[in-house]
């Protein structure tokens, strides 16, 4: 958790690595094979740090870091390129994330201490779990 003005891109690097991957069988992997993101974690940090760990970045290019690279003609390096049908998918996070912020106690951080408020997201987030399975068992 963060102050509520901290910017969420200098999160990106400590949250990926908390990462597990879980598959049906096997251990959780803590390499994602794709990472999608909005223009905010389009920092050159973080695009260093998913190539060192051979992680497809989905993370479109800012419009002026795009003008800066040109602007450095052939020193500005490649353009950048995203999988456009990709980073469709990535509506499925930011729909999650307004199921959890629904629940007025997440959405507004009522609870001052960090750990009161990750009980209440994991509260939160199983009963979205336990609704959406209920759904598809019926």
């Amino acid at each position: 958790m963060t102050a509520g003005q901290a910017a969420d891109s200098p999160q990106f690097i400590p949250v990926l690595e908390k990462v597990r991957v879980r598959l049906p069988v096997g251990r959780p992997r803590t390499k994602p094979g794709a990472v999608a993101g909005d223009k905010a974690y389009s920092s050159r940090g973080n695009r260093r740090y998913l190539r060192k760990r051979n992680i497809k970045a989905v993370i479109p290019e800012k419009k002026d870091q795009a003008a800066n690279r040109k602007k450095k003609g052939s020193r500005g390096g490649r353009s950048i390129s995203h999988d456009a049908d990709l980073y469709k998918e990535r509506n499925t996070v930011e729909r999650l994330i307004n199921k959890l912020k629904a629940w007025r106690g997440v959405a507004t951080r009522y609870d001052k201490s960090p750990e009161s408020y990750l009980a209440g997201l994991h509260l939160r987030a199983s009963i979205i779990w336990i609704d959406d399975s209920l759904k598809y068992t019926v």
